[in-house]
């Protein structure tokens, strides 16, 4: 797993490693975040962002938004195993000024800031995204205008939400989203 553009390009990232318990991790291909980011970059500004990246996992959809010139990215994870990679990749860019990292449920949010650009990664198929972007709108971080990038197993468009594109790669569809 490595960035894929930006300044920090070519970097690899610190994964979970066979022998980490406790997580059930998929993380976003290479591949895939390539595809999602050439998306994204032919229809975004990245400088000045600001990213929150719920169910983090290892961080690499925010540190890829950090390397192409995002502000600021805000990571959500509950599992401390994960957060211990978070902090490492973020170590790994010395961005942690830009960073910060929440130890919460991502259906649980505390009132934040409003976000340009949500990464919303779930397990697939327990409904965990939409409950994600409930608390997510409720709590400040979504607002009309808000693009959230919502990667599942098939295509979900929740209420209060426009479709702008879907692409699926095997078993992941990345679906683009703008807040109403």
């Amino acid at each position: 797993m490595r960035i894929i553009s930006g300044k920090n390009r070519g970097l690899k990232l610190t994964e979970l490693r066979k022998g980490d318990s406790g997580v059930r991790l998929r993380p976003t291909s290479d591949r895939v975040r390539e595809s999602l980011f050439n998306v994204l970059q032919n229809n975004l500004d990245f400088n000045d962002l600001v990213v929150l990246d719920l169910f983090a996992g290892t961080g690499a959809l925010g540190l890829e938004a950090i390397s192409r010139g995002a502000e600021s990215v805000t990571f959500v994870e509950k599992a401390q195993v994960c957060q211990k990679i978070i902090q490492k990749n973020v170590e790994l860019l010395n961005c942690s000024d830009r960073t910060r990292l929440l130890s919460k449920d991502a259906t649980k949010l505390s009132p934040g800031e409003r976000c340009d650009l949500v990464f919303l990664d779930p397990p697939y198929g327990q409904g965990l995204g939409e409950l994600a972007l409930k608390s997510a709108i409720s709590k400040g971080w979504i607002m009309a205008g808000t693009m959230v990038i919502f990667e599942e197993s098939k295509k979900i468009v929740p209420n209060g939400f426009q479709l702008t594109d879907s692409r699926k790669f095997g078993g992941t569809t990345i679906t683009f989203l703008t807040a109403l």
